[in-house]
C-alpha cells in the first residue's frame, strides 16, 4: 500500500502517511483525483487536480500583481519626480526654485528616495514574478516564496491585501500543503 498523498508506502493497518501526515493515507478510487502526475493522488477528500487549478489560479494573480504593481509604480515614480523637481502644472510663484531644490533638508534627500524607491518597487515586482513563476511551474521552493511575498503584499491596500490573504490561506491549508508538496515532486 502506498499513500495517496505522497507515494510513501505505507504498513498495511497504519492510521496515517509518516511523511506527509495525510489520515488514512489512501485515496478514493480512480477517477477524478487522476492527473498528470502519474498516480490517482487525492489528498484527504480533495482531489489533487483540484489543488493544482487552485495553485494554477494563484499564480495568474501574482502575475497581473506583477504587472499592476510595475504600471502604477513606474507611473508614481514618474509623477513624484515631477513633482520633486518642479515641473509640471501645480508650481506656481510659491514654488518658482521647484520643491526639490530643497526637499527635506538639502538636495540630496530625492535621490536617496530615488534610490529607495527603485529599490523597493523591484524587490514588490521580483518577489510577484518569483510567486508566480514558482507556483506555476510547481516548483518545492514556489510555495514558500508565495507565502513570503503574501505576507509582504498584505501592506498593500485592496488588491495586495486580497491577494496576500488568498495566498496565504491557500498555500496555508494542510490538504493543499500536502497537495502542492505531491505535485513538486
Amino acid at each position: 500500500m502506498y499513500c495517496s498523498a505522497c507515494g510513501q508506502a505505507l504498513v498495511a493497518g497504519q492510521g496515517f502517511c509518516p511523511r506527509c501526515g495525510l489520515a488514512g493515507g489512501l485515496g478514493g478510487p480512480a477517477g477524478p483525483g487522476a492527473s498528470q502526475y502519474g498516480v490517482n493522488y487525492s489528498v484527504g477528500f480533495l482531489p489533487l487536480t483540484q489543488v493544482e487549478r487552485r495553485v494554477n489560479a494563484l499564480a495568474v494573480g501574482w502575475f497581473v500583481y506583477a504587472g499592476l504593481a510595475a504600471l502604477g509604480g513606474v507611473f508614481a515614480l514618474a509623477f513624484a519626480h515631477a513633482w520633486m523637481s518642479g515641473h509640471g502644472p501645480w508650481t506656481g510663484h510659491e514654488f518658482e526654485h521647484g520643491f526639490g531644490h530643497n526637499f527635506i533638508y538639502g538636495p540630496g534627500m530625492p535621490f536617496l528616495v530615488w534610490r529607495f524607491a527603485r529599490i523597493a518597487l523591484f524587490l514588490r515586482v521580483g518577489f510577484a514574478i518569483a510567486a508566480g513563476v514558482g507556483l506555476m511551474q510547481k516548483a518545492s521552493w514556489g510555495r514558500w516564496v508565495a507565502i513570503v511575498a503574501g505576507c509582504l503584499s498584505l501592506l498593500h491596500p485592496i488588491f495586495g491585501t486580497v491577494l496576500g490573504i488568498w495566498t496565504l490561506v491557500v498555500l496555508l491549508n494542510a490538504r493543499n500543503a500536502a497537495g502542492y508538496e505531491a505535485m513538486a515532486r
